[in-house]
């Protein structure tokens, strides 16, 4: 195994809200209702859901609990599902509708930290990965991503993915990373359990439509900030991290 400095960190960014977002609430559900639909003959609870935070398999799972679909249901068809989803999702953000945009100062950060030797970045998100790289994709942000990251197709339980995205970036760089070296950048009450749950540090950004910076702070993260928009404000808190 390499050394890679202690100073080193590992940023794992969620997309939805902290990243990206849709150009109104809800905007998920153009795609994501018909896709359960075609594979499950009906959407469930989903379009009365609130699902900041969670998993698309966690979200899948929510939503058709009510129809007596089952985790093994979904599990078996899950192939199926995934293809299905990206259909549906090419279909909605085709045709030159732009559906999902950078959040405002999203860009010049991750250029920032990508300039700088002390970060890497990578994905951690609850969308389903081809999900999540058509979406950096569509916004314009796909090349900073270049670690293995960790998705929403690969567990029920938010909590679980920093461990996955953090076993393949060891392996990625040939390196032992403590996981106080890894750090959550996101939105929701959700990414700061994750990060909590593995160890690693969390920053928020009170940039989600769910929840404020009030409540994010009452989750207890280790930093927070109000938006991406200041730099050089996100630079020093990561810094402290």
């Amino acid at each position: 195994m390499n050394q890679i400095s202690s100073s080193s960190r590992i940023l794992l960014w969620d997309l939805d809200g902290t990243l990206v977002r849709g150009e109104r609430y809800g905007v998920f559900k153009d795609y994501t209702v018909p896709m359960l639909e075609s594979v499950f003959g009906t959407s469930g609870s989903l379009g009365e859901m609130m699902v900041s935070g969670m998993t698309d398999l966690q979200i899948v799972e929510e939503a058709l609990r009510c129809e007596g679909i089952t985790r093994d249901h979904i599990m078996a068809r899950k192939d199926e599902l995934l293809r299905c989803y990206i259909e549906e999702m090419k279909r909605a953000t085709g045709n030159g509708a732009h559906l999902i945009h950078a959040m405002p100062g999203s860009r010049d950060v991750l250029q920032r930290v990508a300039s700088h030797p002390r970060y890497r970045s990578a994905l951690l998100t609850g969308n389903i990965k081809p999900a999540a790289y058509l979406k950096v994709e569509l916004t314009g942000l796909a090349e900073f991503f270049q670690l293995p990251g960790a998705f929403g197709d690969e567990s029920f339980d938010r909590r679980d993915l920093p461990a996955l995205a953090a076993q393949r970036i060891e392996e990625h760089l040939g390196a032992r990373l403590e996981p106080q070296q890894f750090i959550v950048i996101g939105d929701t009450p959700n990414d700061i359990a994750c990060a909590r749950h593995f160890g690693a540090r969390v920053l928020a950004v009170a940039t989600g439509r769910m929840h404020s910076a009030e409540e994010l702070l009452a989750h207890e993260p280790d930093a927070l900030v109000p938006d991406l928009l200041d730099t050089e404000l996100v630079m020093q808190t990561l810094k402290q991290l």
